[in-house]
């Protein structure tokens, strides 16, 4: 098995192999992305696999930085600015100010240019009905203005058409007719669920997906049998659930935030190993530290995303907030006079001072390098070497009267502070107690920060597990194939309903059935659930549990009790009295697969004592110099106990333990790190 994590900066290969992991890391492509994937998947030998799981954040990245093709956008006429519009929220920084836009409105940078969303005229009623035919001709005169303006793709939201999908097939067929063989998204196969604005966006960002990732899934795909892979390609999506690249292509917009959430189904997995259920995920990179939560073994996920601001997707989503903090953040002076790190990064071009690359600022890996955490001669398994002169360069040329101590020592303090916010806001997102939670720190710079964020969140320990420089990764390699389909239909939930959602149901595991491998079909398991509300709410409950089988009168009473303990559950309230609504129907078809396997650690023999390689000094973490053992995390054992301060180091990662903190190493090779 492997997995394959492209960032955009660099792309993570781990390979499992007679139960051991391999891995490897390469320099991403930005350009040309699969010849990275490629360069990867040949040093770790992908002829031997039998499969190769895919995550990437191009497509993320491309919506982020607007680097789109052309593509135009075709709705009911008079409602063309809807994508403009978006919901008419606000972020909380954004309430008390006048000048505040939408990221992807027209004053801003939107998605889609004015011009080239077009209205098309035609009608359709809540129920389905026709209540303005489909202007053919008009629309063909809409479509001559979109062929003269050169455009790459074409994204199809008319109204009601999750109810009929009638007219959204016609006007593709006149996109194909007057425009040729170009991309073209229908909001009533990309995503049937009511409310228009999130469909719209969604059908838009698939538009974009398949214009990025097309091409490039046929590359890569043609590159793996040139080096003789004859296995199954998989790409990962939103939630980390794998599905075969062919069908990724159906409705590649599932696929645009796979890379993060893969960390979040790592630790899942990994937890489940050492009987940590309950956990706090920090990934900390180079320029973000991505926060994620797992209660009882599960991720928390959501039924739709953001890829912005407002800007929706209706995809199964691990739930993720991202802060501005990680390994590049800028440490920078602001007009106040005050030390702020963060949230801008140096990014991998020109990177921290100490690369020596172009950087004059200094980052959070200066910061540590001058700390002495950091070896300048073994940084990135000693394949970079840092200049430890350059990072005292730019932190001296700072415009502040703080001391040089003081820079390096509040730089460190004020971005573990950043971490430990974001870490304590998700939790009291979801109302709960850190305490009750491990703290588990992957990403190149996870081990390194987030042990001295403990004592701020207060979390249970911090859990350092195996190969976390590549750990998410290895969440593509710990994940179940899984494929899924939804409807919406508002539905009251009453015995008379039964047989109409019994039909919802069975229509969409045949759909299914017909995408699974004949060697999948005797191994699926279907997975029901419903989105529901109490009637008259306007927003609804999600993942509420179905029954197998045949939908029955009983079916029926089953779901609405199940709705009542879920909402219950979520809200404090019951309202058995109240009727219950159906709005959307999902199912997952879900074929187990093989998944990683972390290797026992054994044991050392009694009376031994790991030994430290060497004696570190650890500078302006407090008032005075501390001595700090250095190890070699190849070297530990099972059961070893590890005092701090202290530095722990691996080819792709360091741990730093602040004084008073004890790491005791476990069974799998973790490092569970508590107060002494």
């Amino acid at each position: 098995m492997i997995g394959v994590d492209v960032g955009g900066t660099f792309t993570d290969v781990v390979a499992i192999e007679d139960g051991r992991i391999k891995t490897v890391k390469v320099a991403t492509d930005v350009r040309t992305t699969e010849r990275g994937v490629l360069k990867g998947a040949e040093e770790i030998g992908v002829e031997a696999a039998e499969v190769f799981n895919h995550a990437s954040t191009h497509g993320l990245n491309a919506v982020i930085t607007r680097r789109l093709p052309k593509i135009a956008f075709l709705t009911t006429e008079g409602h063309r600015d809807i994508l403009d519009v978006g919901r008419t929220w606000r972020p909380v920084e954004g309430l008390m100010n006048p000048a505040w836009r939408r990221s992807y409105g027209d004053a801003d940078r939107p998605l889609v240019p004015r011009y080239l969303r077009r209205g098309i005229r035609e009608r359709l009623t809540a129920d389905g009905g026709v209540l303005i035919p489909l202007d053919e001709d008009q629309a063909r005169a809409e479509l001559a203005v979109l062929r003269r303006c050169g455009v790459e793709g074409v994204a199809i939201c008319l109204l009601n058409a999750y109810v009929n999908d009638h007219h959204e097939e016609r006007l593709r067929q006149l996109v194909r007719e007057e425009l040729g063989d170009v991309p073209v998204s229908i909001s009533s196969e990309v995503s049937p669920l009511a409310k228009e604005f999130a469909r719209a966006s969604t059908t838009v960002v698939d538009v974009f997906m398949r214009l990025i990732y097309g091409d490039y899934t046929r590359r890569l795909d043609a590159g793996l049998r040139d080096l003789k892979f004859a296995g199954d390609l998989n790409f990962a999506d939103c939630a980390a659930q794998l599905v075969r690249s062919d069908v990724a292509m159906e409705h590649p917009f599932r696929i645009v935030f796979a890379g993060p959430a893969a960390g979040t189904v790592s630790s899942a997995h990994f937890g489940g190993l050492i009987g940590a259920t309950n956990l706090l995920c920090a990934d900390v990179g180079g320029t973000s530290c991505d926060i994620s939560m797992v209660t009882d073994g599960k991720p928390f996920v959501n039924t739709t995303f953001e890829l912005e601001h407002d800007l929706i997707v209706n995809a199964l989503s691990n739930e993720i907030s991202s802060i501005g903090a990680g390994g590049g953040s800028l440490v920078t002076i602001n007009a106040a006079g005050e030390l702020k790190v963060g949230p801008g990064s140096a990014g991998a071009d020109p990177g921290p001072a100490c690369y020596g690359i172009g950087g004059t600022q200094p980052t959070t890996t200066d910061t540590c390098l001058l700390m002495g955490i950091i070896d300048p001669d073994g940084f990135a398994g000693g394949r970079m070497k840092l200049d430890p002169e350059l990072s005292r360069r730019a932190f001296e040329a700072l415009d502040t009267k703080l001391s040089f101590e003081q820079r390096v020592s509040y730089a460190f303090n004020i971005g573990i502070n950043n971490i430990a916010e974001g870490v304590t806001n998700i939790a009291i997102q979801h109302g709960v107690d850190p305490r009750d939670y491990s703290l588990v720190a992957y990403g190149a710079a996870g081990p390194m920060l987030l042990p001295a964020v403990l004592d701020l969140v207060h979390a249970a320990e911090v859990i350092v597990p195996p190969h976390p420089g590549l750990f998410s990764a290895l969440g593509l390699v710990s994940t179940d194939l899984v494929y899924a389909d939804s409807r919406s239909a508002y539905t009251l939930l009453t015995a008379e309903a039964a047989e109409s959602i019994d039909k919802v149901y069975r229509s969409m595991e045949q759909r299914l059935s017909e995408r699974l491998k004949e060697k999948d079909r005797g191994k699926v398991t279907f997975v029901r659930s419903f989105d529901g509300r109490l009637a008259g709410q306007t927003w609804e409950t999600p993942f509420i549990a179905v029954p197998a089988g045949e939908i029955t009168a009983e079916g029926v009473e089953r779901m609405v009790a199940n709705f009542h303990e879920a909402y219950a559950e979520r809200s404090g309230n019951k309202f058995e009295a109240l009727p219950v609504q159906g709005v959307t129907y999902r199912v997952q078809a879900v074929v187990h697969a093989d998944k990683v396997e972390y290797p026992v650690l054994p044991e050392r023999p009694a009376g031994e004592r790991p030994e430290p390689t060497r004696t570190l000094t650890i500078r302006y973490l407090t008032g005075e110099d501390l001595p700090a053992h250095e190890y070699q995390r190849s070297g530990l054992r099972a059961g070893d106990a590890i005092d701090g301060p202290a530095v722990i180091r691996e080819p792709l990662s360091t741990t730093f333990l602040v004084p008073g903190q004890t790491a005791h190493v476990g069974s799998h090779g973790e490092l569970r790190i508590r107060k002494a």
